[in-house]
């Protein structure tokens, strides 16, 4: 029998990471998920990404653990409010407080380790260039900036003939896309948590950019919204 590929899939816990590993699946991975307790704010996270590892199964998942909050500079790793009820003109115009400096260079980072030390050639990672909220570092041409570097560092990239590929199945669609192909995935939502400034009960708050993006997907998909709100 052959060896089925494998994949190295960033999961955060949210709606976006939840569907990658599903879209991984389906197109026959073997997912090995990787979480970062990276001193967020949003730590509930990390319980919704264990439970969607095991409801999804995976074959392994793993948590990085390193502190940002050494350097702050965000809303996330930083003593700074999380912007509400901001406009959908704000969000596409401005790079937010919640923006957390080179998240994504570190976490890919992180995950091209781990891809050369289970031999996987490709990294799954939920980037939307749609619905972005503004964040630099989930550009098509950062990703193909990071795959290109990422070809030059490694012992992989430079002995063996396939190239890592950095995988971005939702780069171009909107949330409502994403929802709905992930719906039909059997992703369960009500185990993912979006939401940036959520309460200790694992609530979502309903006013971030987050939450903003989230409702406004379920909506346009004509589904029904299993998130738990207390604002």
């Amino acid at each position: 029998m052959t060896p089925k590929k494998k994949a190295i899939v960033l999961l955060s816990g949210g709606l976006d990471s939840a569907t990658v590993v599903a879209m991984a699946h389906a197109d026959k991975y073997d997912v090995y998920a990787l979480s970062f307790s990276y001193g967020q704010r949003h730590s509930i996270e990390l319980k919704a990404a264990a439970a969607i590892a095991e409801a999804l199964s995976v074959k392994e998942h793993k948590t990085a653990v390193l502190d940002l909050r050494l350097f702050g500079g965000s809303a996330l790793t930083d003593d700074i409010d999380v912007p509400k009820d901001r406009s959908e003109d704000d969000m596409e115009h401005d790079i937010p407080v919640t923006y957390v400096p080179a998240r994504n260079t570190i976490f890919l980072s992180f995950a091209l380790a781990y891809a050369e030390t289970v031999g996987a050639k490709d990294i799954f990672i939920g980037v939307n260039a749609l619905d972005y909220s503004g964040y630099p570092d989930c550009r098509p041409e950062y990703i193909a900036s990071f795959e290109a570097m990422a070809n030059l560092a490694t012992k992989a990239g430079v002995t063996e003939d396939d190239r890592v590929r950095i995988r971005t199945p939702l780069i171009d669609m909107t949330k409502a896309e994403i929802a709905t192909i992930g719906t039909e995935l059997g992703v369960d939502y009500s185990m993912t948590i979006s939401c940036y400034d959520p309460n200790g009960e694992g609530e979502a708050c309903g006013h971030c950019d987050s939450c903003l993006l989230r409702k406004k997907g379920f909506r346009e998909a004509d589904l029904a919204d299993p998130t738990r709100y207390f604002g």
